[in-house]
């Protein structure tokens, strides 16, 4: 099993930042994708930010510049660095690994609980 653990959510105002994290643990032998999705309330979860295994990224048209996506192979986690938040922005952020757990398997998709980003002046 593979569990993945998020924090660094939390309340900001306008134009502030957050900088989330997620590590992973458990049977782990690859991680072939890593992400950040979000969900709004009466929203659909959507992919904000990606990184592959060779570290090239992705974002969403409604993050890119303000968001930056890293991870740490060694580590297991990935992070996601959010500058100039806007009210838009809160939502329920979600990590997302893509792992293999045996050399040869097909990758599985694997989430974190969530944690809340609220942005309000």
């Amino acid at each position: 099993q593979v569990q993945l653990v998020e924090s660094g959510g939390g309340s900001v105002q306008p134009g502030g930042s957050l900088r989330l994290s997620c590590a992973a643990s458990g049977s782990i032998f690859n991680v072939l994708f890593m992400g950040w999705f979000r969900q709004a309330p009466g929203k659909q979860r959507e992919l904000i930010a990606g990184i592959t295994a060779a570290g090239h990224t992705n974002y969403a048209g409604s993050v890119e510049g303000r968001f930056t996506i890293s991870r740490d192979n060694a580590q297991r986690s990935v992070h996601l660095q959010m500058n100039n938040l806007k009210p838009e922005d809160t939502a329920v952020y979600y990590c997302n690994q893509n792992v293999q757990t045996t050399v040869g398997s097909n990758g599985l998709d694997y989430w974190g609980k969530g944690t809340l980003v609220t942005v309000s002046s």
